[in-house]
């Protein structure tokens, strides 16, 4: 059985060109992207005409979104 990935992607703070390269690869490659900040990330996305489905995880809803990123054990 193949496991799934994990990319922590670092972002940029202020511009949104001052994203990496290797980023912008990582973005278009994997199938899912988890977000802090749903809302700051599809600016970012939609800035790169990055099409992804994007699910909002930060510490007060991880327990709960943890099981929509289980999936990745069966990739």
């Amino acid at each position: 059985m193949n496991k799934g990935k994990l990319y922590i992607v670092p972002t940029p703070i202020g511009n949104l060109k001052d994203i990496t390269l290797r980023a912008l690869e990582v973005l278009n490659k994997v199938h899912i992207v988890a977000a802090e900040d749903t809302r700051q990330t599809l600016k970012l996305l939609n800035h790169y005409n990055i099409k992804k489905s994007l699910i909002s995880y930060h510490k007060f809803n991880e327990l709960e979104e943890i099981a929509q990123l289980n999936f990745l054990n069966y990739i």
